[in-house]
């Protein structure tokens, strides 16, 4: 990890996630990037982080160790096929894409097995953009490395050793093994929540009643029906063969519980609750996942004017930013009244420290 010359085409949140991480573990790493926004590229390098703007795809990434590819999918193909000519002798090419099977038969198709290393950094954020990048987004995340058919071991060992650098947990996986995992625990998570959203829309009375009565439990198994169509969309259809596989046995599943509940099998159903509750509980709660954490808790205040104020006010004097705050009409899990959403863990561990110095009662989760 020491005097590596490292190129990234694009420059968004991983990929600015990923060389801002390097620069404060590896200080030394002299840094390469190409985007089309220009103006990003530019703020990158006065923050110290890029060394060269690259004006495109050309001779200057002769000189890199590790190329990485953070565009969309649906471009990284292309990229493969260009910077072919210029990839260096040792060199590593590595992606960030969240399914790995449509690339890596690419790489095969084009003859890259010898230098490529796939990669899934299984963290996000709700904001995107280089500008929303940091240099710990990565941190307790795992980062998938998935080798191909001819990747040297030095290769798997060189990125695993990228992915520790930036406070990551590398986790080497066959890439088809990966795509069936990521269909399971994320990519039919986005489908139900997204389904069930569309579901409540549809069967909701004229005076949106339902919409109205949504919290708690709701809000929070549906939140990442937020995230955006165009790339959930590019994800479904990179992955398709696994997400049918899991999405059918899940149907399944829900057709095996409304026969218990049409026949009134209540031990069915306790068995339902008591072993998914016991398996939920035996997660581990120190490293992120696939999809998005939400960090955020509940007060307990009296509903009256300037209560949200003065939170607001204790809060933006210690710098701590909020990302939302609102009233919880629907308390049946015992919230607090008033609901609180932070961008990252170490705000909202220092606003519950914050506001808990002001004795005020404080809900998790």
């Amino acid at each position: 990890m020491t005097d590596l010359t490292v190129a990234f085409i694009g420059l968004g949140l991983i990929g600015g996630s990923i060389a801002k991480g390097l620069k404060r573990g590896a200080p030394d790493t002299k840094i390469m990037a190409y985007m089309r926004t220009r103006e990003k590229l530019e703020q990158a390098k006065r923050d110290g982080i890029v060394d060269v703007i690259l004006d495109g795809v050309d001779e200057h990434l002769m000189e890199c160790d590790i190329i990485f590819l953070c565009t969309p999918v649906e471009y990284n193909a292309d990229y493969l096929n260009r910077i072919r000519p210029f990839i260096k002798e040792g060199a590593i090419v590595t992606d960030v894409g969240s399914t790995k099977t449509n690339i890596h038969e690419t790489v095969t198709a084009l003859g890259m097995e010898e230098c490529f290393v796939g990669g899934h950094p299984m963290a996000g954020s709700e904001k995107t953009g280089y500008e929303s990048a940091t240099d710990h987004l990565l941190e307790n995340a795992y980062y998938i490395i998935t080798p191909a058919g001819k990747t040297p071991p030095s290769f798997v060992e060189r990125m695993t050793e990228v992915a520790a650098a930036i406070g990551a947990i590398p986790l080497v996986l066959d890439f088809r093994e990966h795509d069936f995992i990521v269909a399971a625990i994320s990519h039919l998570p986005h489908l139900i929540a997204s389904s069930l959203v569309n579901l409540v829309h549809d069967c909701d009375t004229e005076n949106q009643t339902m919409k109205l009565l949504a919290a708690g439990g709701f809000k929070d198994i549906t939140r990442i029906a937020s995230s955006s169509p165009v790339m959930w969309e590019q994800i479904c259809m990179t992955n398709d063969a696994n997400i049918s596989v899991i999405l059918r046995r899940y149907i399944e599943s829900l057709n095996q519980i409304l026969g218990e509940v049409e026949s009134k099998k209540s031990g069915a159903i306790y068995q339902l609750f008591e072993s998914s509750r016991d398996y939920r509980n035996s997660f581990a709660d120190n490293s992120k996942g696939s999809i998005t954490p939400d960090y955020s808790f509940s007060v307990d205040v009296v509903d009256e004017p300037g209560a949200i104020s003065i939170i607001s006010a204790i809060l933006a004097g210690q710098g701590i930013n909020i990302m939302n705050i609102g009233i919880n009409h629907n308390r049946e899990h015992g919230e607090g009244a008033l609901r609180i959403s932070f961008y990252e863990e170490a705000s909202m561990t220092d606003a519950w420290n914050r506001l808990k110095s002001y004795n005020y009662t404080l809900y998790p989760g």
